[in-house]
């Protein structure tokens, strides 16, 4: 289900836009709408209470809970049925935040990723993405929401822009809360700014060589580190919010001395924040975790050189963390990753 639907059949009950408002805020806010109550009728259409019961029903049948993974950092993963059986994971964060997944796989095929090892599955329709926020609200509070989980929301940008807009007027989250991380997509660049609520964006970098993240994003835009920070810039510059650059540091792949020369080349001047983020260890894949020292080092190094970073925890190491992990651990059949090799040495043109 899109929003847009679910506007057009409140609509058609007879709800003008302030009812409209009302029931997507009771939805998004988990707040109560008894129309039992007589107090009803001067607020909804006789036509409209009717048809509620229905309506939420629907709402409440598009995701449930299927199981959830406490982490002794405060996270916890969720793994999410959908109405027809496929699941999503979505991750509650410390500090009241969220991650919530766009699609059922994903095409990108990053290949330090579980989500994507089976490729695209199919999208989430906006309401599905909504719905996310829905059930981690029942658990806990919810005020900031991250577009980071299974799947690359610029391929789905329709139904997530839809979920953003109404995240950020009926559901009560603060527009820079509402954060579309994105590997590099020119469409996003181009429609997010136009949207009426705007979000904050975070682009997956990972490396300062082109090809190296050729490799590591092997499907993702032919867009280089150069001009994917220049664009980063402009909506930074256009935006008013900070571009989040998302580095996930790999050990032996993305944190040497040169990689941190790149950074700085790139970052330096920029409206921007590096989050460094140690990759959360997959039993499947062939990627290590740095050293904590390491990547504490690696973030000093970078402050002395005035580029603003910050290192993240990598919230749920302890429980399958890594996007697409849990989803792949409640499956039948494993996937086994295939080898890859990395070149050390930069191609210089």
């Amino acid at each position: 289900m899109r929003i847009e639907q679910l506007r057009q059949r409140l609509q058609a009950l007879g709800a003008l836009p302030c009812h409209e408002q009302r029931v997507l805020q009771s939805w998004a806010q988990i707040r109560s709408l008894d129309t039992r109550h007589r107090r009803a009728e001067n607020f909804l259409p006789l036509a409209l209470r009717n048809g509620l019961p229905e309506i939420m029903e629907e709402l409440t049948a598009l995701a449930r809970i299927r199981s959830e993974h406490p982490g002794e950092d405060g996270s916890a993963r969720l793994l999410i049925g959908l109405g027809d059986g496929q699941t999503v994971e979505s991750v509650l964060l410390p500090r009241d935040g969220l991650c919530v997944s766009t699609q059922v796989g994903c095409a990108v095929g990053c290949v330090f990723c579980m989500t994507g090892r089976d490729g695209l599955l199919r999208q989430l329709g906006s309401a599905e993405i909504v719905a996310q926020v829905v059930l981690a609200r029942a658990l806990r509070p919810v005020k900031k929401v991250v577009f980071m989980g299974m799947g690359e929301p610029a391929h789905n940008l329709e139904n997530v822009i839809e979920a953003i807009e109404l995240l950020g007027l009926e559901g009560g989250i603060g527009h820079k809360s509402l954060v579309f991380s994105t590997v590099g997509d020119y469409r996003a660049f181009e429609q997010l700014p136009l949207a009426k609520v705007v979000p904050a964006l975070a682009l997956s970098l990972h490396t300062t060589r082109a090809d190296l993240r050729e490799q590591l994003l092997p499907n993702a835009p032919r867009i280089t580190p150069e001009e994917l920070v220049e664009l980063g810039e402009r909506y930074a510059r256009t935006t008013g919010y900070p571009i989040q650059y998302q580095w996930t540091l790999i050990d032996g792949i993305n944190d040497t001395e040169e990689e941190l020369d790149g950074i700085v080349r790139l970052l330096t001047g920029k409206y921007a924040i590096m989050n460094l983020i140690p990759y959360n260890t997959v039993e499947e894949l062939e990627f290590k975790r740095p050293d904590v020292e390491k990547a504490r080092a690696i973030a000093r190094s970078l402050h002395s050189r005035r580029i603003l970073t910050k290192l993240r925890n990598s919230a749920g190491q302890d429980i399958d963390g890594g996007c697409g992990q849990l989803r792949a651990r409640e499956s039948v059949k494993k996937v086994r990753a295939r080898p890859i090799v990395f070149s050390a040495a930069r191609h210089n043109p």
